[in-house]
């Protein structure tokens, strides 16, 4: 993975960093690394094209957390819980893609009683969920698209709120 990125300023909103990924299985690692990063009441949101690696990024982190059960889109469920298997905070997959706009038609997934004691990840969250906290790190996964085999994603992470502000998400390209 290859990752320019701008210099930290600790303190500084919207910290963000470009990275470069090549494969599904380095889609994971990123998933991984992201995982050390994360504790309960975070919020991730998750953007890119119809197969850009949302899914596989979030399989990633469910490993990285330690949780139980296989990390799938939860498109026609909309959510699944994954509860730690090591002791950890459960990790709530969510995909919004069949919802529509505002936290008002999320309300009946309880989002806001779990996250203090999770980590939620959104799916085609945006315009949905930012209601949830000021404090998120959004991930837009871009894609060649059209008639292409081409596997090489761009990931733009930015960590948004005064949680990520001292976060170094440089550690995401190691």
């Amino acid at each position: 993975m290859e990752a320019p990125a701008a210099p930290h300023v600790p303190g500084e909103p919207g910290f963000s960093l470009q990275i470069t990924v090549r494969s599904p299985d380095q889609m994971l690692e990123l998933g991984r690394r992201m995982a050390k990063l994360l504790r309960a009441g975070d919020l991730v949101m998750l953007d890119g094209e119809l197969g850009a690696g949302k899914t596989t990024l979030t399989r990633g982190l469910g490993e990285g957390l330690g949780v139980r059960g296989a990390v799938t889109s939860p498109t026609f469920v909309i959510a699944r819980v994954h509860p730690s298997l090591v002791d950890g905070p459960p990790l709530v997959h969510v995909d919004a893609y069949r919802l529509g706009g505002g936290l008002d038609e999320m309300e009946d997934l309880d989002l806001d009683v779990s996250l203090p004691d999770s980590v939620i990840v959104v799916e085609w969250g945006e315009g949905k969920v930012e209601e949830l906290t000021d404090d998120r790190l959004n991930v837009v996964i871009h894609r060649a698209v059209g008639d292409t085999t081409d596997e090489v994603r761009q990931v733009a992470v930015t960590g948004l709120g005064e949680r990520w502000a001292s976060v170094e998400l440089g550690a995401l390209s190691a």
